[in-house]
């Protein structure tokens, strides 16, 4: 039993790591890779602050791998306090 667990693991690990071979990310492929919570890249997406496709007849937001990984290393100012503000900036508006 504990052989068929380590087996699922491994297995749930080569899936995860050939879905972050892929050019274009949705937002669930973009949570498992960045580690950001879907809450945070939606609150990102919506303040513009994340790099996004920008097919406007698609609903679904989708995002460049290659650009996601050179916006990640430019250390954007990710925190709480700061997305609420600037959140809160978009609402008034």
């Amino acid at each position: 039993m504990n052989e068929d667990n380590n087996v699922l693991e491994i297995l749930r690990d080569i899936k995860t790591l050939l879905s972050q071979n892929k050019k274009v990310l949705n937002v669930d492929d973009l949570v498992s890779y960045t580690g950001l919570s879907k809450s945070k890249i939606y609150k990102l997406t919506q303040l513009k602050l994340i790099p996004t496709g920008n097919n406007k007849h698609i609903r679904q937001k989708f995002f460049h791998k290659d650009v996601i990984d050179a916006w990640l290393m430019g250390e954007p100012n990710l925190s709480d306090e700061f997305l609420e503000q600037e959140f809160n900036n978009y609402l008034l508006k």
